[in-house]
């Protein structure tokens, strides 16, 4: 018996019918079932609470002490860059809203804008990261009332690190840390919580924020400038790590 090549090959579909047809049927099944996730992330974790991305976004940028890169927060939350990019900018503008907020007004004509109410605090990005920050038309109300609920006399550990960035600045938190080996966060709030230290630059590597004194602890200190601050070795109790140099 022979086989015909011409019914052989009729049988058969061309090899190219058979790639398109294989690309077809895949697209249709990713249509349908939508893009395979080949990891598990923490906002779709079996047994739990579907989370939404960009409450978790807010929830992770609420706790956070220095301002939070993209590709830290998309690995926290296991997303591409571009959908965290996308959610900070869904953030930005719920925060910045434009509808009015207390109660309405009965002495203009003005309609109410539409939208979310403008928040009192806003989603900024600084030194290549995103940090929240109260708004500046309420800085003086913040500074009354923190300054109006604190006590006037500071701790030995707020004594001590601001005698650190008094010598070293301007300096992060971390090197803080790193000079005293305890943690600092509270201490360093509660001294610019006082006004007498503010932020004055960035870490140009790791985005970290860098403090220095302002003028009133001068003005307390009742000296003109940081020079005219004591050299620091005599006051050491052994050594001079993380103080390199006396300012004199």
């Amino acid at each position: 018996m022979t086989n015909d090549p011409s019914e052989t090959d009729a049988a058969l579909p061309a090899r190219d019918d058979v790639s398109t047809d294989a690309a077809a049927a895949a697209a249709a099944d990713t249509a349908a079932t939508g893009p395979e996730v080949s990891i598990s992330t923490p906002l779709d974790v079996p047994g739990q609470p579907r989370l939404d991305l960009d409450r978790a976004i807010e929830a992770l940028l609420f706790i956070a002490d220095e301002p939070q890169g993209l590709v830290h927060l998309a690995a926290a939350v296991a997303r591409p860059i571009a959908e965290v990019k996308a959610s900070l900018a869904r953030l930005v503008a719920d925060y910045d809203g434009g509808a009015p907020s207390g109660e309405p007004r009965t002495d203009t004509g003005e309609q109410p804008v539409a939208g979310g109410i403008r928040r009192a605090f806003e989603l900024r990005e600084v030194g290549g990261g995103w940090r929240f920050y109260a708004r500046t038309e309420y800085d003086a109300l913040i500074t009354d009332a923190v300054l109006a609920q604190t006590s006037t006399k500071l701790s030995q550990a707020a004594l001590e690190t601001l005698a650190v960035i008094a010598y070293k600045q301007p300096i992060s938190r971390s090197s803080i840390a790193s000079i005293r080996a305890v943690n600092v966060d509270s201490v360093v709030r509660t001294l610019y919580g006082r006004g007498l230290i503010t932020e004055v630059d960035t870490d140009e590597e790791t985005g970290a924020i860098l403090y220095g004194t302002t003028d009133l602890l001068l003005t307390n200190l009742g000296i003109a400038s940081l020079d005219d601050l004591p050299p620091i070795s005599p006051l050491l109790d052994g050594g001079q790590e993380g103080f390199e140099r006396d300012l004199v």
